[in-house]
């Protein structure tokens, strides 16, 4: 369950910056500083309960890959952030080193 937790953590972590971006706007400002608030909450929470089975350096590792990552993917597919080939080898990177933490522990 741990790791369900902390998957579903790293998930949440990608809507803290969203919030922020959402922020920028002046007609969203105060509901992307709502969202980003939220998403800091249920995330820490989850990152909490795992947290308790999973030691705190593959956790937090785990967690900062996947919201990393997912952040990336959300910024070029939804607000247009700039991509290459080299920017997606380096999320691969990422995404690679987070699937080596699970099945190292």
């Amino acid at each position: 369950m741990a790791w369900t937790y902390l998957l579903l953590a790293g998930l949440l972590e990608i809507g803290w910056p969203v919030g922020l971006k959402l922020a920028q706007a002046p007609g969203t400002r105060i509901t992307g500083i709502v969202v980003a608030i939220a998403f800091m909450a249920a995330s820490g929470t989850l990152l909490f309960l795992a947290q308790r089975q999973i030691p705190i350096g593959t956790a937090y590792a785990v967690w900062t890959g996947i919201g990393a990552a997912g952040t990336f993917l959300v910024g070029v597919f939804v607000f247009g952030d700039p991509s290459s080939l080299v920017r997606y080898l380096g999320v691969s990177l990422i995404v690679a080193g987070v699937v080596a933490l699970k099945f190292g522990h």
